[in-house]
């Protein structure tokens, strides 16, 4: 039996179908719908023509195949709307999340120019003796209380585990020492605090770590 030739809505399907619009392939699907209403309401008065004649009518026969063509591309436009719309949403959740990513850890680079200075403050502060005045004292305490509410505010914690287990993934250790008195793999002093930026590492803490005695 012969097929209809291709229409323009076929050729718009297949286009689509390569470029993955949802909404223009659902605007196709309606359209083939609306073609296919028409094809079988034309069916159905043939038939009815061909009870009352009693004829075979081979442009019935030409409709029917029509419709099952169309019905098919219906199916198929249908298909690829709701792939591509699948795929649309997945896009835009990618790309939220980059974002996200991105604002949460852009200030990473300059937290990490920022820490040493937060260092030399607490050092400054350690090594004052008593003839350093109350003023010198409290300027510097206020200084440093500053810069780590500045980073505590853009959600950097401090990494400071004393007596806590040792913790690859946050603690680096720079000496292991034998001790009695604590469980193997015990962080015994932190030589340098750690910082984490989102839940993100930006710097381990240095750390000493306690060994079986021998």
């Amino acid at each position: 039996m012969a097929k209809d030739p291709q229409t323009p809505l076929d050729d718009e399907l297949a286009r689509q179908e390569q470029e993955g619009d949802p909404q223009q392939s659902a605007e196709t699907a309606e359209a083939i719908e609306g073609e296919l209403d028409d094809i079988i309401d034309l069916a159905e008065d043939d038939a009815q023509g061909d009870a009352v004649e009693g004829s075979d009518n081979p442009e019935a026969e030409v409709l029917a195949a029509r419709v099952e063509e169309l019905e098919q591309s219906v199916a198929d436009a249908k298909d690829q709307a709701l792939r591509a719309a699948a795929e649309a949403q997945n896009v835009r959740r990618r790309a939220e999340a980059e974002a996200e990513k991105a604002r949460k850890f852009a200030l990473e680079k300059f937290i990490k120019d920022l820490l040493p200075v937060v260092d030399s403050l607490e050092k400054a502060l350690e090594a004052m003796g008593e003839d350093a005045s109350e003023a010198h004292r409290e300027g510097v305490s206020m200084t440093l209380k500053m810069q780590l509410d500045v980073l505590g505010k853009f959600g950097v914690d401090i990494v400071e585990p004393h007596g806590e287990p040792f913790d690859p993934q946050f603690h680096e250790a720079m000496a292991m020492v034998p001790n009695p008195e604590l469980e193997p793999n015990t962080v015994m002093d932190v030589m340098q605090k750690g910082y984490v930026l989102n839940g993100r590492l930006v710097r381990p803490a240095m750390v000493v770590v306690s060994q079986a005695g021998g």
